[in-house]
């Protein structure tokens, strides 16, 4: 199943980079790039930009995913994850990236810093209820069922 989603450059950064793609036949996320070079302190958090707005169609989502090579190579994360991209947004797409690492980070503009993947949304319709059916787990919570 396949999607079209408009995709526009953000001006003025340098030279174009490379468009997001999918890096394997098998890839469910598209590789967004740094647009900006920048250096991640030890417990910093920061929002780098990718150089691109996108139009997503009208029942569908962009969900922005951690890099797992960052994360376990750099300790490098994102906060927020996944972030969603709303079809009706139309500003530049950004990575809110945190370093949990210990040594500082250097984020490299062009360098591959999450992955994009395009959802469809399912619009939910709200009922008030007096009362809900019961289940098995009931109101248990975190750690509930067990390690």
């Amino acid at each position: 199943m396949s999607v079209t989603v408009k995709i526009q450059r953000v001006a003025g950064r340098g030279e174009p980079l490379e468009l997001p793609s999918y890096q394997t036949a098998g890839s469910a996320g598209l590789d967004l790039r740094a647009d900006e070079a920048c250096l991640l302190a030890p417990g910093e958090r920061r929002l780098v930009p990718t150089g691109l707005r996108l139009e997503l169609p009208a029942g569908y989502e962009g969900q922005v995913r951690p890099r797992s090579g960052l994360a376990l190579k750099h300790g490098v994360g994102m906060v927020n994850a996944p972030g969603t991209i709303d079809s009706d947004y139309r500003g530049e797409v950004g990575v809110i990236l945190v370093n949990w690492g210990q040594a500082p980070f250097e984020v490299r503009r062009g360098e591959r810093i999450a992955q994009l993947v395009v959802a469809p949304v399912v619009r939910a319709e709200l009922e008030l209820a007096d009362a809900l059916a019961g289940s098995d787990r009931g109101a248990g919570g975190f750690g509930s069922t067990g390690r």
